[in-house]
């Protein structure tokens, strides 16, 4: 038996533009938007979004989801869930777990553990070490979402520092080679000029000078000519300043675009004004800078030479954060509040729901191939989220989800709610409440 749901009179904002309609959904897909319909069905479910806006639901194409080998921060099944709130349905995870993401055997592994707990519609990322160029090649580019090289040390070590060794690597792949771009040498010149002065209780307002402009520009910069001269298919994660804004372009659609860019939620958010409140619970890597920054990330975003919106969603336990700098470790829980955040900023004048849908939903589907997902369109998947953009509340311990249990944005008011979250057609969130249902499915691509 078919089973259907119709959205009824809801503002419909896709690929540049707000419609007012219904949409009605059949099993898994979009069956169709009209301005009205009507069915007859024994089996019919009639939701009345009253107005409210309905999104596509959110692509985050950088998250860190701890499992497996981390699971006392966060696993699938927790974030997951955390994401159904946030208006994230589909999830691209990274590759530095224990054991980290770097054969196909393990990249499979992970895949299986998600078939059976992920709430939402998930890939990974398969990730590159200075010697494992034989597993990269082994790697069905239709099956994966694509390849992470750390150029800078993170979280879990995985850094790729062998200059002949990044060649090859993009040289030898057709994959999207997602990069993390801080130049390692600068950092731990400046971490040594810092432990120097302060010993281990460095000022966390310090991070962005060790972490810094330079170290960013050095690292991108470099990935980019190396694109450039290999002809690889280049995405650098997670921009942090200003200046990196004038390595790309808004000349030609992201469609053609062989070189492409991120900004995550927390480097449009935050500066460094923050750490003397926020601490360790904002210390991300690449760090956040300055309010100049933030401002000239957002230009670049709004013109189009930054192309995608994400998370970097990188949760620790507070005992873990709550430490002296060279303890603490970077990355914090983001994506239970990425689309409220995003909407917060909106309520500001900062930014269009169209341009939050194109960089945050359409972007990540475009940029990866993502097949039938990202856009509401007849046909699609039915990944959709309905917000209601006048329903305040406030973040607090008993609201978040995240298996960590904190989140930068305590305290903080957003002026948007989140309502119902569908993945394939299901209700899978629905008001601050998970609902039993586990209908996340591996991502598939168009290549």
């Amino acid at each position: 038996m078919r089973k259907h749901t119709i959205i009824k009179n809801a503002k419909i904002v896709n690929e540049g533009q707000t419609i007012e309609g219904d949409i009605l959904i059949e099993n898994d897909i979009i069956k169709e938007i009209a301005s009205s319909i009507s069915v007859k069905s024994s089996e019919i479910t009639v939701i009345d979004a009253e107005g409210n806006y309905v999104l596509p639901g959110m692509i985050d194409d950088q998250v860190h989801f701890r499992e497996p080998g981390l699971t006392h921060k966060a696993n699938i099944e927790t974030e997951s869930k955390a994401a159904l709130a946030g208006g994230i349905t589909s999830f691209i995870e990274m590759p530095n777990t224990k054991p980290q993401t770097t054969t196909v055997e393990k990249l499979e592994e992970k895949f299986e553990i998600a078939s059976k707990s992920s709430h939402a519609n998930y890939s990974f990322m398969f990730g590159g070490t200075n010697d494992n160029l034989d597993e990269i090649l082994k790697v069905d580019s239709k099956t994966v979402a694509g390849l992470k090289l750390f150029l800078g040390s993170s979280t879990g070590n995985m850094l790729v520092d062998d200059p002949a060794v990044i060649e090859k690597i993009f040289s030898s792949t057709d994959m999207v080679i997602s990069v993390h771009c801080e130049d390692e040498a600068t950092i731990k010149k400046n971490l040594e000029a810092h432990i120097a002065e302060y010993g281990d209780d460095i000022p966390m307002e310090k991070h962005p000078i060790i972490r810094s402009e330079e170290a960013c520009y050095i690292s991108s910069s470099k990935a980019i000519e190396l694109a450039k001269k290999t002809g690889a298919r280049l995405h650098v994660f997670h921009l942090s300043t200003g200046k990196e804004t004038s390595l790309f372009s808004n000349k030609i659609p992201l469609k053609d675009k062989k070189i492409t860019a991120e900004v995550c939620i927390h480097h449009l958010w935050f500066s460094d004004e923050d750490y003397a409140r926020k601490g360790s619970h904002i210390k991300w890597n690449p760090a956040v800078k300055t309010s100049k920054d933030r401002e000239q990330l957002l230009k670049a975003l709004l013109d189009d030479r930054i192309d995608v919106i994400a998370t970097d969603h990188a949760p620790h336990t507070l005992e873990e954060k709550d430490n002296s700098y060279t303890s603490a470790p970077s990355g914090g829980p983001l994506v239970q509040h990425a689309l409220v955040a995003l909407l917060e900023m909106h309520h500001q004048g900062k930014i269009s729901i169209e341009k939050i849908v194109e960089k945050a939903c359409h972007n990540p589907a475009i940029l990866f191939d993502v097949e039938k997902r990202g856009y509401i369109r007849e046909g699609y998947y039915a990944d959709l989220v309905i917000v209601d953009l006048k329903s305040p509340w406030t973040v607090n311990k008993s609201n978040i989800l995240y298996k960590c249990g904190w989140s930068p944005f305590e305290g903080n008011t957003f002026k948007s709610r989140i309502t119902h979250t569908f993945v394939n057609g299901e209700l899978a969130y629905n008001n601050f409440k998970v609902l039993d249902v586990k209908a996340g499915r591996r991502l598939t691509f168009n290549r």
